[in-house]
């Protein structure tokens, strides 16, 4: 079957500005991208959503009706929307307004103005959790690789296992903290895990020390998170963590590092 482009993407745009609405319709027009929706609000957006399926969502923070947490919080609430591809362009720059969009799970966090290339890395991305690209392991039985996904929010184990899926990988186990994450290792077999930083009981560093640390410590760990304190980055680091990701990883990237991780 043929790849698929970016020109076969179908977009709703969501942007109350006309002037923001014109500037990215011209960016998507020039990636080939002629299959997009426009709405000015989350209500309107809501709506469509219910009778429509677009390929990725492109949403702005505020809308006269509500915020984007509150539009992807119905998205994610909702079986038939849970797991739609959705990218925030936005001026806002807060930790408290960004980290629940990235928390609910989001291709990508952009800027405006925005630069092409990262918005372009984004359709991308959002074209290739639309089909699968398996993992080449000469020495591993993708079939049967299971991973350990650990995180507090729902939202976010389920859009890492979409994630996993667009690498091939489909046998996920799931845990809600560290401590969970220990008892799932002690009754189940696992061949890497991916784990958020910020945890109740016990978090993503105290598990990465924990791993390493024990009989476990041939495990591969993947960490996903929005921290941004460089001394708790560096002390996961430290911690036997084979790769640090933003909660914005997208498919490739976790395809690369994967079949580098599981390769040795």
């Amino acid at each position: 079957m043929a790849e698929l482009q970016l020109s076969d993407l179908t977009i709703l745009l969501i942007e109350p500005s006309s002037t923001q609405a014109k500037i990215i319709q011209q960016v998507l027009n020039d990636e080939g991208i002629t299959k997009l929706d426009t709405i000015s609000n989350g209500t309107e957006a809501i709506r469509y959503l219910q009778s429509c399926q677009p390929d990725l969502v492109i949403s702005s923070m505020y809308f006269g009706d509500m915020t984007a947490i509150e539009l992807l919080q119905s998205i994610r609430a909702e079986a038939s929307t849970a797991e739609l591809n959705f990218m925030l362009i936005s001026s806002e720059t807060s930790f408290e307004m960004l980290d629940p969009v990235k928390q609910a799970g989001v291709l990508a966090v952009l800027p405006k103005p925005f630069d092409r290339t990262d918005f372009q890395t984004a359709l991308f991305a959002a074209r290739d959790t639309l089909e699968v690209k398996a993992l080449d392991l000469d020495s591993i039985d993708i079939d049967t690789l299971r991973c350990l996904v650990v995180d507090d929010s729902r939202t976010a184990r389920r859009h890492m296992q979409k994630l996993l899926a667009s690498c091939g990988i489909d046998q996920v186990l799931e845990a809600e903290n560290g401590k969970q994450a220990i008892d799932v290792l002690s009754t189940e077999r696992v061949d890497f895990v991916v784990t958020d930083y910020n945890m109740p009981e016990m978090n993503g560093r105290e598990l990465a020390e924990y791993i390493s640390n024990s009989e476990y410590s041939y495990l591969p760990v993947l960490m996903v998170t929005s921290e941004e304190d460089g001394g708790k980055l560096n002390a996961v680091r430290q911690a036997g963590v084979c790769a640090l990701f933003d909660k914005t990883i997208d498919p490739n990237s976790l395809h690369n590092t994967l079949t580098s991780a599981l390769g040795h």
